[in-house]
């Protein structure tokens, strides 16, 4: 799905610079490399963005909004709290097994630190995730598949650290393992965690 409110050209833009991101860090996203990247001149890349930072809101922008669409349509009401938070869970990690040069929105944190409109995407894309997530966690406690003896918000931080931690490894390993099967190992045990204490 590619954003309402960016075009086909620059969703290649957004794309290439994601690559570099991950390839080079911040520090290797310039215009120029970009613009090489991509065989085009730089000129060609300013007529649809202004600078660097916008290039990088308009990728966080795109990531907020997919992550909405996939996981609005992957959680069923229907569905048990089990089946819906393995639902986002297996959608996470399936986008990023086909996009793996967007998984530096992961680890966004350190994207400009300095620009105020990059912590707002970046808050953005924390905020989509929460408003998924929350649900599913407070409504598996009150139904006793989930542990109430941590607080929600709490369950809720350390399934998201281990999400972020399970990209970690498959960044720093070069994309070179199976991220879906990790991701459906990492949940079985995230299950067996959040299991409710019987004692």
């Amino acid at each position: 799905m590619v954003s309402t409110t960016i075009s086909d050209r620059q969703f290649e833009i957004i794309e290439a610079a994601g690559k570099i991101l991950s390839a080079s860090g911040v520090s290797g996203l310039t215009i120029k490399n970009l613009a090489q990247a991509m065989k085009f001149s730089e000129s060609a890349i300013y007529r649809h963005f202004d600078s660097k930072e916008e290039i990088v809101v308009a990728m966080l922008g795109y990531l907020a909004e997919n992550m909405d669409e996939r996981l609005g349509r992957v959680v069923s009401t229907q569905n048990d709290p089990r089946k819906n938070l393995e639902a986002i869970f297996l959608d996470q990690f399936a986008f990023f097994a086909k996009n793996p040069h967007f998984v530096v929105a992961v680890f966004s944190d350190g994207l400009l630190e300095e620009s105020s409109k990059i912590n707002d995407a970046i808050f953005r894309i924390m905020q989509v995730k929460m408003k998924h997530l929350l649900p599913v966690i407070l409504q598996g406690q009150e139904q006793g598949f989930f542990t109430d003896g941590i607080p929600t918000e709490e369950l809720m931080h350390i399934i998201m650290g281990s999400f972020r931690l399970q990209m970690y490894k498959w960044r720093i390993a070069s994309f070179q393992f199976d991220i879906s099967e990790k991701g459906e190992k990492l949940l079985s045990n995230l299950f067996k965690i959040m299991e409710p204490c019987e004692c």
